[in-house]
Formats: C-alpha cells, structure tokens, sequence
C-alpha cells in the first residue's frame, strides 16, 4: 500500500507557532555551519530536542522548495573592463541569489559567462532582466540555458 501524498500549504510566517519559526531557525544554524549539533543549535534558539525532532523533518522555508527554478544564463560579452560587474549589478538589483558564475578566458576580445541563479524578486520576468542586461554597451548576446 502505497503513503498518501504529503498535502503542503504556504503560510505566512506572522500566523505560525513560534516553535515552527524557531525549529526553522536551528536547521538553519546547522545547515549553515554556525553550529555543530542539535544540542547547540536548539540551545541557541531556546527549544527542546524532542520538539526539533518532531518537527525538524516537516517544516522547510518556502526559499527551499524553490530550488526547480534556477535559471542559467549564458551572457556572450566584450572583454572590456567592469562588463562583468556591470551585468552582476544587475543580478544584485533584482535581489538575485546567484549560484554560480562561470567565465571562459576571453579570445578575441570576446568572453562567455554563464551565470545560473535563483530569481529572489516574483515581479521580475526574465524578459525584463535580458532586456536590461542587453542593454549595455559591452554584451553582445545573452541566452537562456536552463530555467
């Protein structure tokens, strides 16, 4: 017989328990390294093991189930000073989470960056940041390689 399928609501965090925030907030000090074990993370957010425990496995940030949407980009650029920091500030300007950032050495005067990140901002299209991005001066070509 087979598990019935885990039904999953969004919720705005305001409304939770508190134990669901702060159960949230340790497996983020684990995650992110700034402690070692439960003991210490459950201790630094003022909850009891048992209740991690009980909850640990259900509660996920709504930014963690988000991870289908990655997108990567391939931006074909002049190898001109400040182009690749011109195109990161526009990541940065739309409140992108930027995975990774890939460059080929430039050859004849021509690089490839392929950035792959998770869109932050929902109000933001796609078509908005390659039209922004193609806007400067120094990019030739942006295309779409995943997302």
């Amino acid at each position: 017989m087979t598990e019935p399928k885990a039904k999953l609501y969004i919720v705005e965090a305001n409304v939770l328990p508190d134990i669901f925030i702060e159960v949230s907030r340790a497996k983020e000090l684990l995650e992110t390294g700034e402690v070692s074990t439960v003991a210490e993370a459950v201790s630094r957010v003022g909850i009891s093991r048992s209740a991690f425990y009980k909850y640990k496995d259900s509660i996920r940030p709504f930014r963690s189930m988000k991870r289908d949407q990655v997108i990567t980009l391939s931006v074909i650029m002049r190898d001109k000073l400040g182009t690749l920091s011109s195109v990161l500030a526009i990541f940065a300007g739309i409140n992108a989470n930027i995975l990774t950032i890939n460059q080929s050495i430039p050859t004849d005067g021509v690089a490839i960056v392929t950035i792959s990140f998770v869109p932050e901002d929902p109000s933001v299209t796609l078509d908005m940041l390659r039209t922004e991005i193609e806007a400067l001066p120094t990019v030739i070509r942006i295309e779409l390689l995943a997302g």
